[in-house]
């Protein structure tokens, strides 16, 4: 009797756990049912994708998608169709959102904002701070939640826990892996007057190397006298790679695509506010630092730190002007512009864009394209080649640090749970997207 499917992808060139060949992929119930010569199986909805990679869906693991509070610049749904225009299957929102998400009650609201609202699959953040360290050990349990976010050093928004006492009440408070954004805000405090007025090539300066790297000294001490794991956010310095790669039994490490890819002084001189990030945008030397990193195996997953302000907000003069870029919708074609270039490998994009995440956070049955898990798949042409622009942007704010970047490597399709949610620049189903799941809170 043949084989009946919901979803047959057919034709793909499949680059999974089994590693890379021809072969079509069978999906039922939601979930990868079967590999290999499907041409006698029968399927509700057939994918022909021919001349197409296959890849298990990435999974971007830190956006800041600005609801509730801060709508003018983003919202769940719309970042997350840019999300799934991009590629991306299931995003991490983070916590400094006005109010925080701090709370039980203003974790809840987040996951009932977002069901069936957000196209893709979608966990949450719950934000340290010095208020709710005793609540920590079961808002870290929450369904949904992806886990603890601190703040080592101000940026966008109020959460802040600059001091040893506050990090390690933190780590004492919570048994899941915490995240950091590590950069020391007693020395930003202690630089911030040497910004210069409407100089952004100022602000790798004022925010420079050494407050991320002591700041990352400081958490791994932190982290190994608590006994916990912690995973260090959208590293900037080569010195921070190398003092990592020794600490890898209880630290990750997340790099984003802007920091692999723009540099100081030259972003700054051409993109302006539109290059301000925290931590900044740095130099030559810490990008080939990072790309050390990569090679090394140091860094365990790319993570957009999708953090939009608008054009209005980003034209007021440094340092008026706030820090944050877009990026979920442009992580995969820059990274597989890389991957073109000959900078990476196409396992290891994979490995850092959902094996990476599953292996970090514990996601239940999302990061590997493996019988029995999620029907998540992202569809590329590695040989289309684009122009990255502002009018194609689907974020609120419109705009991207990449505009004019012509990139090799395109995402022309995003099935979630075996549902096709974008082909062809399109999304094609209504929002459907659910919490995901953890293994440490099943």
């Amino acid at each position: 009797m043949p084989k009946n499917f919901d979803l047959i992808i057919r034709n793909a060139d499949i680059i999974n756990h089994a590693g890379r060949g021809k072969g079509d992929i069978g999906i039922k119930d939601g979930r990868f049912a079967e590999f290999g010569d499907l041409s006698q199986a029968s399927a509700a909805d057939v994918f022909d994708a021919t001349g197409l990679l296959a890849m298990p869906g990435v999974i971007d693991t830190q956006v800041h998608f600005r609801e509730p509070g801060l709508e003018w610049k983003e919202d769940l749904e719309t970042g997350s169709q840019a999300a799934v225009l991009g590629g991306v299957v299931a995003v991490f929102e983070m916590p400094n959102t006005n109010p925080t998400t701090t709370t039980h009650d203003a974790f809840f609201d987040k996951l009932k904002r977002a069901r069936h609202r957000m196209h893709c699959d979608h966990a949450f953040y719950v934000g340290g701070s010095h208020e709710n360290i005793n609540h920590l050990g079961d808002l870290e349990r929450l369904p949904g939640c992806c886990g603890v976010k601190v703040f080592m050093g101000a940026s966008t928004g109020t959460l802040l826990i600059a001091d040893d006492a506050g990090v390690a009440a933190v780590l004492g408070a919570v048994r899941r892996r915490a995240t950091f954004h590590s950069e020391d805000e007693y020395r930003l405090a202690e630089r911030r007057p040497l910004a210069r007025e409407g100089d952004w090539t100022s602000h790798d300066f004022v925010r420079d190397p050494q407050s991320a790297i002591q700041s990352t000294h400081r958490l791994v001490k932190l982290a190994r006298e608590a006994g916990k794991r912690i995973h260090v956010l959208h590293v900037t310095t080569r010195e921070e790679i190398e003092f990592l790669a020794g600490h890898k039994d209880i630290a990750t490490v997340e790099i984003t695509p802007q920091h692999l890819t723009l540099e100081a002084p030259e972003a700054y001189e051409r993109l302006k506010g539109l290059a301000q990030m925290n931590p900044p945008i740095r130099d030559r030397y810490h990008v080939e630092g990072l790309w050390r990193g990569i090679a090394g195996g140091v860094a365990d997953v790319l993570g957009s730190d999708h953090a939009p302000h608008t054009l209005e907000e980003k034209a007021k003069p440094y340092p008026q002007s706030p820090s944050g870029m877009p990026g979920v919708q442009t992580l995969l074609p820059v990274m597989l512009n890389h991957v073109a270039q000959g900078r990476l490998s196409l396992e290891r994009l994979v490995d850092l864009t959902s094996t990476g995440a599953q292996r970090v956070f514990g996601v239940a049955n999302k990061g590997r394209m493996a019988e029995g898990y999620d029907g998540d798949v992202t569809l590329v042409d590695l040989k289309a080649k684009r122009v990255l622009k502002h009018a194609d942007m689907r974020t609120r704010s419109g705009w991207t640090p990449f505009d004019g970047l012509e990139v090799t490597g395109w995402p022309k399709a995003t099935i979630i749970r075996g549902k096709v949610v974008m082909r062809d620049d399109e999304i094609v189903n209504p929002s459907q997207g659910e919490a995901c799941r953890f293994m440490e809170t099943l």
